[in-house]
């Protein structure tokens, strides 16, 4: 739901743009609960029914143009891998490099229209996203991305079109944003987009992600390469189509499949390289940035740096928690998604009187979850996204078996002939230095290390020194006074922070999301702040009264 108002502004006639852009409310899209029977589920099945009936083939999208190269390769269900839900083609170097002149042959006209213009299409692509295209988003988030009916509507749906709404009213009131002035001269902020272009590279795991790191940059005037993830193409391809039909002209967002060091390596050789938003591993990351050292005397200007890149999060529990709430969030915050968010829990740490009652409440719960295929609508968890995930994940299930240190309680198998299904599995470790509580997963894998009652506070400190990651953590306890004393010791250990309640479940405008250490740059994601970082802003000075004389007073004799 959104309200546009457009006050009476008085300003100068050239920069009329930079204050009278509209005043707009906006609010966080509701989530439907897709009930047996009811409308919206009977649409998520027609859907469905309809993106399994085919392949869809992607082409490249380069200013405008599809270009179909010929370097083919498919996107799978992951519960049901032989099944090819779309087949899309990849831009080589020549293509990457084509896109990028492309693009800087519209960016100045894209970033000059005004802000309030830009964000009237993101708003439509909002309302089109809600209203009109909302299912088949879900279905091909369910197929392509084995998420439950759940997981796809929150991610898929709600955030996707709260980025788009929130930040599209975030650019607007940036415009206010604007210095004072004084007697005789007027003062201002110019709130330009970037010289250059800007890459973005979304993951696998949040459709939403991709609309928001293409989205975005484009919305303050950028003109975008957009990479999507192979295991996402076709909700990419979905994103992209309804930004080019809510208005974003062609090639303002350049819609490149890619391989992944082709793609890299032709962005970063690109003198007009100005940004890069990125989601995804800290090794790629950390390549990129390698990359643009070796290679900072060749641009126009700095590049922008924006990454997010996982955690080893944590539920630490006091022994005055409420032990039904720990063990409910834990089981969500560990396994919705197969444990697949950047946020979910991996590690536990819970007092030795309450581990006996804890285990056998996550025990229980762990024997009641469904795997299944992610479109059959009572499915808890479905597949991990495809072999070479599944491939790490089965490696730490050995570790496990083999560590002495370690002991499988719940779980522990994995079967991958037919989809890349992994059992949710907890494991007790009595050594919490052990590498499975520092390394990320990345799967359904939870490890417990059960801690004297006395000594929370040193593993309050052990926490914030086991992993070099920064992402999410939650703390669980009654008495104020330990929740008061576990922030101030966690204080950087956690860019969202939870207090009773599990670590999982940012909404945008409500959590912004993102964390420092190895988790990334944290440019919060989802907050009123993340529309600057792709702004290049110009201050403007405008004299009323001609300068009369050079001489300073105090010059006079």
């Amino acid at each position: 739901m959104l309200l546009v108002r457009r006050p009476l502004v008085r300003c100068l006639v050239w920069f009329r743009h930079l204050s009278s852009a509209a005043t707009v409310e906006v609010e966080n899209e509701p989530c439907l609960n897709y009930l047996k029977g009811s409308e919206e589920r009977q649409k998520v099945e027609e859907a469905l029914k309809e993106l399994r009936s085919k392949t869809e083939e992607i082409p490249c999208v380069i200013g405008g143009e599809e270009v179909f190269t010929g370097d083919v390769h498919y996107q799978v269900c992951p519960h049901n891998h032989q099944h090819k839900l779309a087949k899309f083609h990849y831009a080589s170097a020549d293509h990457i490099r084509l896109a990028i002149d492309r693009a800087l042959a519209i960016r100045a006209g894209w970033e000059q229209r005004p802000q309030a213009e830009r964000a009237d299409i993101f708003l439509e692509a909002a309302r089109l996203l809600s209203e009109k295209y909302r299912y088949k988003m879900l279905a091909a988030t369910m197929l392509g991305q084995a998420k439950n009916i759940q997981q796809a509507e929150i991610d898929a749906a709600a955030e996707l079109v709260d980025f788009w709404r929130w930040n599209a009213k975030h650019s607007l009131d940036l415009q206010k944003q604007q210095p004072i002035s004084t007697e005789g001269v007027t003062n201002s902020v110019l709130y330009r987009g970037l010289e250059g272009f800007v890459a973005a590279i979304s993951p696998f795991n949040f459709t939403a992600i991709g609309g928001n790191l293409s989205g975005a940059p484009a919305l303050m005037g950028n003109v975008v390469l957009w990479k999507p993830s192979d295991t996402a193409m076709l909700s990419s391809w979905i994103a992209y189509n309804i930004m080019k039909e809510a208005g974003v002209p062609e090639g303002v967002i350049n819609f490149v499949p890619a391989d992944g060091p082709t793609f890299g390596d032709t962005i970063t050789a690109s003198p007009h390289l100005a940004g890069i938003n990125f989601t995804g591993s800290v090794k790629t990351f950390q390549h990129l940035w390698r990359q643009i050292g070796q290679n900072l005397g060749l641009y126009r200007t700095f590049p922008r740096l924006v990454g997010e890149c996982g955690g080893k999060n944590y539920h630490f529990v006091h022994t005055s928690a409420d032990l039904e709430s720990v063990a409910n969030g834990t089981i969500r915050s560990a396994f919705e998604y197969g444990g697949q968010k950047c946020s979910a829990c991996s590690r536990v740490y819970v007092p030795n009187s309450m581990w006996p009652k804890l285990k056998e409440e996550l025990v229980s719960r762990v024997k009641d979850i469904k795997m299944g295929d992610a479109d059959d609508f009572t499915t808890f968890i479905s597949a991990v996204i495809d072999d070479k995930s599944f491939g790490r994940i089965k490696n730490w299930l050995e570790h496990a078996r083999s560590s002495p240190s370690l002991k499988v309680i719940a779980g522990g198998n994995c079967d991958d002939s037919r989809g890349y299904f992994v059992e949710p599995t907890i494991i007790e470790t009595s050594d919490p230095k052990e590498k499975i509580m520092q390394e990320e997963i990345f799967g359904p894998v939870l490890t417990v290390y059960p801690y004297p009652d006395e000594k929370y506070k040193d593993m309050l400190k052990m926490i914030n020194e086991t992993s070099p990651f920064g992402l999410t953590g939650s703390v669980f306890a009654q008495d104020v006074n330990v929740v008061k004393e576990a922030h101030d010791i966690l204080r950087m250990s956690a860019g969202n922070f939870y207090i009773n309640d599990k670590s999982t479940g940012s909404v945008v405008m409500q959590q912004p999301f993102g964390g420092a250490r190895l988790s990334g740059t944290n440019d919060k994601a989802g907050g009123p702040h993340y529309v600057l970082k792709w702004c290049s802003p110009q201050a403007i000075k405008e004299s009323h009264v001609p300068l009369t004389d050079w001489k300073y007073a105090n010059m006079q004799a």
